[in-house]
C-alpha cells in the first residue's frame, strides 16, 4: 500500500507537498545509512515505497496546472 495516493498528494498544498517530500527524503536518507552500516531494518520493502512516493511527489509537482493547460489551448485555438 502506497504512504501517500496521488489524488492525496494532489490535494495538499504546495507548501504541504515540499514539507513532506523533505521528511520522506530524510526518512530514505536514514533508513539507507542503516542497511548501509550493516544494520538489518524492520521493513526492507519501505525503502521502495518511499522512492516511490518521492517519485510520485515530484512528478505532480513538476507537472503543469490545470489552469496552465487551458491557457495554452487558447493560444493555440488564437493561432490557427
Amino acid at each position: 500500500m502506497p504512504i501517500l495516493r496521488a489524488k492525496e498528494v494532489r490535494d495538499m498544498s504546495p507548501e504541504d507537498r515540499r514539507k513532506r517530500l523533505k521528511e520522506l527524503q530524510t526518512e530514505l536518507v536514514r533508513l539507507r545509512t542503516m542497511i548501509k552500516a550493516g544494520g538489518a531494518i524492520e521493513n526492507p520493502a519501505r525503502v521502495s515505497e518511499l522512492r516511490k512516493t518521492i517519485a510520485r511527489i515530484l512528478t505532480i509537482e513538476s507537472a503543469p496546472s490545470p489552469s496552465a493547460k487551458e491557457e495554452k489551448k487558447k493560444e493555440r485555438k488564437k493561432k490557427a
